[in-house]
């Protein structure tokens, strides 16, 4: 796992080159990956940021991306090997999080930058609470489509996020919990009516998570650096 995540302005970030080479892609489809994300929903370009590197004396252009944009890049990235390989990825990320966040600061300046990211870290707590405590007020079952909004996704970018975390595979049409996660009363599948564009009138099973199910979600979300919208720092 060595190089997979680098340390970059005091941020864990991998590189659109390693990505290429872990991933066995060429590097100018990452790029195009990564160009076409941005074009889509410009909100990721903060997860992006460019660079270059340098071959045979001339300079080529490249991207670092911090964790959400390499989640976001990897979701296309399918088969047991890039599951694999994104597993890695996270572990990596964890580990040199990790690092930064016991860095002792070694000049004044660095000490009160701390502080004030401190101050700033206990600003944002109110909103982390009013989010959680009205998910745990609410008793019923939520659908994926209103957690993935609450969190900026799509309801289908946030059900492959799911996917590609191992948390959840498809069914037929029908997202399932994996078998680790079946039996721990996190979600309830219930049938729903609905008529098709030939007007027949058709049954399917549709997944929604227990109040249970949502805590699982943002505890496990918030371990990968994923956060609900109203807890994003700008």
């Amino acid at each position: 796992m060595n190089g997979l995540v680098i340390m970059k302005d005091k941020q864990a970030v991998t590189s659109s080159l390693q990505v290429a080479d872990t991933f066995g892609k060429q590097h100018k489809h990452v790029l195009e990956s990564i160009d076409k994300l941005a074009a889509e929903n410009p909100a990721t370009k903060s997860m992006f940021a460019t660079g270059a590197y340098e071959n045979r004396g001339k300079q080529y252009p490249m991207y670092y991306m911090n964790r959400d944009g390499f989640t976001l890049l990897a979701m296309g990235f399918t088969g047991d090997k890039a599951l694999q390989f994104k597993l890695q990825y996270i572990k990596a990320f964890n580990e040199m999080e990790q690092q930064v966040k016991f860095q002792v600061p070694s000049t004044l300046p660095e000490a009160l930058r701390l502080a004030a990211d401190q101050a700033e870290k206990i600003s944002v707590l109110q909103p982390k609470a009013d989010y959680t405590d009205k998910m745990l007020a609410n008793p019923g079952l939520e659908t994926t489509s209103v957690i993935a909004k609450n969190y900026g996704y799509s309801t289908r970018e946030f059900n492959k996020l799911l996917h590609g975390l191992g948390i959840q595979y498809k069914q037929g049409k029908t997202w399932l919990l994996y078998a680790k996660y079946q039996d721990q009363g996190y979600t309830h599948v219930e049938p729903y009516g609905y008529t098709n564009s030939d007007g027949i009138e058709k049954v399917r099973n549709t997944m929604k998570w227990t109040q249970k199910g949502q805590r699982f979600l943002y505890d496990f979300l918030e371990s990968k650096g994923i956060m609900p919208k109203v807890e994003q720092t700008a």
